[in-house]
């Protein structure tokens, strides 16, 4: 259904700058970036860096794809308002329709309209339809079998000079080797340790077959696309409340030569 002029009753704007304002950055976040008491981010802000970029790609005409939008979390709970500036496309493109394989989509009010789409499955548009295809941290949790079919329907739904947007985790930087070392089964258990406010159904399984340079070069071959792939290295609020934890994993990531990052920001603009 094409609810590009519904309003979406999930959240008011009332509500949307109350929880924008309830936020502060954590003591952790603080101590070690004593910047983020001026906005609520840091220098290193991996979701600044990303979504910047994002509405360069964009104006009012624009259609967009969010590809994985799940739940929209950043709608509903507090995070810093520069963040939720930046990400919500709603109202400042053409449309956004969003997909995923889970039904919590259903109620993401940062969406004109939002689908279920299991997941290799082809996506409901026609050739061409979209713009920009957003997929944030989507791609670490599609399957071997998938990787194949999913980058095939994203760059079909692709307008020809239209961009494909990804941020996921870097299979071979500390949060891709460290997430493949637990096993899927113990994740949400490591992660509440880890993070004891995140929710359980904010954790899905990961396979790590769309992480790697050689993987993204293959399945968006060059001879079809721009692509565009660089690392990046954001304070690594994945530790949790540890400050061991945080110093040694910010100082391991200062370290870090560029192919290893921690995180693979991803553009692939579809040649005409």
């Amino acid at each position: 259904m094409d609810a590009q002029n519904d309003v979406n009753p999930g959240i008011s704007d009332l509500d949307t700058q109350a929880t924008a304002d309830s936020f502060e950055p954590g003591g952790m976040l603080k101590r070690l970036y004593p910047e983020a008491q001026a906005g609520g981010y840091s220098r290193h802000d991996g979701w600044i860096e990303f979504y910047l970029r994002v509405n360069s790609l964009v104006d009012h005409d624009s259609q967009v794809l969010d590809f994985g939008a799940g739940r929209a979390y950043w709608m509903v709970e507090p995070v810093p308002r520069t963040h939720r500036e930046v990400r919500l496309l709603k109202g400042k493109v053409a449309r956004v329709v969003g997909t995923d394989i889970d039904p919590a989509v259903l109620d993401n009010p940062s969406l004109d309209e939002a689908l279920v789409v299991p997941q290799g499955e082809k996506l409901p548009f026609p050739d061409a339809s979209f713009d920009v295809v957003i997929a944030d941290y989507v791609f670490e949790h599609v399957t071997k079998a998938d990787a194949p079919a999913v980058a095939d329907e994203i760059m079909r739904v692709l307008r020809p000079g239209g961009w494909l947007a990804a941020r996921t985790p870097n299979k071979w930087g500390i949060i891709g080797l460290g997430a493949r070392a637990v096993p899927n089964s113990f994740h949400t258990r490591v992660l509440r340790r880890l993070q004891p406010g995140r929710l359980a159904e904010d954790v899905f399984p990961t396979q790590y077959a769309m992480n790697t340079r050689r993987a993204l070069r293959r399945l968006f071959p060059a001879s079809r696309n721009n692509v565009v792939v660089y690392g990046h290295t954001s304070e690594p609020t994945y530790f949790g409340n540890s400050v061991t934890a945080w110093r040694a994993a910010a100082t391991l990531g200062h370290l870090t030569p560029p192919p290893l990052a921690a995180t693979l920001m991803v553009f692939v603009q579809k040649r005409p």
